[in-house]
């Protein structure tokens, strides 16, 4: 049976976690990561990364040059 987890912000459980896609990073030191994981409240609406998450975000920052996947991918402006 998995634990109901509770929102950080506002108490209230239900909290779901979605996969998303985040650039870290500017110029050349930039580094897209795929699949992290992110809680989202049905409740007040926030979304926020665990202590965890932001650990092993740091993680792959840091030790980059062995696990990177090289790609190009197109730059679109949201205008």
């Amino acid at each position: 049976m998995k634990k109901e987890i509770t929102c950080d912000c506002c108490g209230k459980g239900g909290v779901m976690s979605k996969r998303i896609t985040r650039c870290f990073g500017k110029g050349d030191r930039v580094v897209v990561i795929d699949g992290i994981p992110l809680c989202v409240c049905p409740h007040c609406g926030e979304s926020y990364f665990t202590a965890s998450t932001l650990q092993e975000i740091e993680r792959l920052r840091m030790h980059r040059a062995g696990l990177t996947v090289q790609g190009m991918a197109p730059v679109l402006s949201y205008v």
